[in-house]
């Protein structure tokens, strides 16, 4: 008899359906007990024969003891991973029962087997679920710690369980339960962040463009001096940021799924991610890829903030391949079997010294640095990339009296208020365009239109491009945080205060004269 049930593969961030055949015969001579797969199976996929019959003999079931042959089609798309274990036990169980189980035929089924029979978890649920629905399976059968994160699909039922013998009783329509309720997504009024921006004394210029980057989703690069807060202000990013919406929340888990990050409790990412990687990392952990392709830090921060401290530190070609994703929201990731495609709309943040030491152009504490030191350090940083950071902002000392300061600073809620608001300004004016969801991310035509200056904020504009050497590049990333600037003031026109504010955000980069 042959048995047939619906499983999926993993291909990057995506779920393919796999049909999982089993076909059984007696045995004949010596290869009784033994299980044959294919169909492109990784190592994983191969050793699931021994977890498999181990599982079903702890769980005081029966299976016919000769040659199982089972087929994982389509057969030229490479499987991996543990989660063909449940769909291959389920089946040489119905090869041995001969029922052919009309309960599975609108059901997608994943998991792991523990040697006793227990489900483990898997990579990857929500996408798996995605993928179910697309292939218009009505039902998901997986393990009872991946049902929250599935359950997120609207108009699937979901099903967790925890072991070989619920899932058999399951698919033979002896455990009629009903299915996963629908999760709630916790919103940020409803959870306390640990950090906040009441904590950081002084600094309100930095708070500002903060702020701004917030509100419009705006790259931004702090420097400074050691010891000035960059880190500090950095990490309560998150806080200041709005809520993610249903579709953020889903795109976010299913990387993190993937990656093998999700925490099972939770089920759902619902708090804006804040990925800091070591300026050691290579390219392959920035960007993604490897042999079994996954997303990198950057995907990795997809919806929130990638922070990269001490810039300068990183491998220059590591920083390379940040320009096209910064640009286009999404990293390519060609390899000999195919390309993934992850997404990467995230928020960079980036943190720099001046100087090898720390002090170039401190008035208190002297540089000890050559001038061919100071060169090399910024030139580590190409011009291109400077370009594609719309914020470049100045994180002087405190002194003694603010550090000590008994002032009370904004907290993150009222600085979160006003980037929501800002936020629900941008997100009327580009409802009908659904890869514009800020600012930063309109293109010229729509520039044009919500981007219209006046004739003294074009000479303005002028002006700086001349005596700066602004690129075009430049001088469009000028004009969207102008945007950014009047939204946070309520205004309808740009109006030269707010270009000026914007122009005072680039003028750093040709005041330390980057390369």
């Amino acid at each position: 008899m042959i048995s047939k049930i619906y499983s999926a593969a993993l291909r990057g961030v995506e779920a393919v359906e796999v049909e999982v055949e089993v076909s059984a015969r007696e045995a004949d001579g010596n290869n009784a007990g033994r299980i044959n797969i294919v169909g492109l199976p990784d190592a994983a996929v191969r050793e699931s024969g021994d977890r498999v019959t181990t599982a079903i003999l702890a769980s005081a079931m029966d299976f016919t003891y000769g040659v199982h042959t089972v087929n994982l089609a389509p057969a030229d798309l490479k499987k991996e991973g543990p989660s063909f274990d449940l769909p291959i036990a389920l089946a040489m169980i119905a090869c041995k029962e001969e029922e052919a189980l009309p309960q599975a035929n609108d059901l997608m089924i994943v998991g792991e087997l523990a040697l006793d029979g227990t489900l483990r978890p898997v990579k990857g649920a929500l996408s798996i679920a995605l993928g179910a629905k697309a292939a218009g399976r009505r039902r998901l059968l997986l393990p009872a710690a991946n049902a929250r994160e599935a359950a997120m699909v609207s108009e699937l039922e979901v099903y967790g369980l925890k072991s070989l013998h619920e899932a058999w009783q399951f698919v033979t329509g002896q455990d009629p339960r009903p299915p996963e309720p629908r999760p709630k997504l916790v919103q940020s009024n409803d959870r306390e962040h640990a950090a906040d921006f009441d904590e950081v004394k002084g600094q309100h210029n930095v708070k500002r463009a903060l702020e701004i980057a917030a509100a419009g989703g705006h790259n931004i690069l702090m420097v400074g001096p050691p010891g000035t807060g960059k880190s500090m202000l950095a990490k309560r990013m998150p806080s200041i940021m709005p809520d993610m919406v249903e579709q953020e929340a889903i795109e976010t888990t299913r990387i993190h799924s993937v990656a093998g990050l999700l925490d099972a409790r939770e089920g759902l990412v619902s708090g804006r991610p804040f990925r800091s990687p070591h300026h050691t990392i290579s390219d392959v952990g920035l960007l993604g890829g490897g042999a079994n392709p996954g997303p990198g830090e950057i995907s990795l921060a997809h919806n929130g903030v990638l922070f990269l401290d001490e810039l300068p530190e990183y491998r220059r070609s590591t920083l390379e391949v940040l320009r096209q994703p910064l640009e286009d929201g999404e990293v390519t990731i060609s390899r000999a079997a195919g390309t993934l495609k992850f997404q990467t709309r995230f928020l960079l943040v980036a943190a720099l010294n001046p100087c090898p030491c720390g002090f170039y152009g401190d008035p208190v504490r002297q540089c000890r640095c050559s001038p061919r030191q100071v060169e090399s350090y910024r030139a580590k940083i190409s011009g291109p990339l400077l370009d594609r950071i719309d914020l470049h902002v100045e994180v002087p000392l405190i002194d003694y009296k603010q550090l000590t300061s008994n002032e009370e600073s904004e907290s993150s809620a009222t600085v979160r208020q006003r980037v929501m608001n800002c936020r629900n300004l941008q997100k009327s004016r580009f409802f009908d365009l659904p890869m514009t969801r800020t600012n930063s991310d309109m293109g010229p035509k729509i520039m044009r239109q919500h981007c219209v200056v006046s004739e003294e904020c074009s000479m303005l504009l002028e002006q700086a491009m001349e005596q700066l050497n602004f690129s075009a590049r430049a001088h469009d990333r000028i004009l969207k945080v102008a945007r950014t600037i009047a939204d946070l003031a309520g205004a309808e026109d740009l109006g030269p205060d707010h270009v000026l504010e914007a122009i005072q955000y680039r003028s750093l980069d040709r005041k330390l004269s980057f390369s």
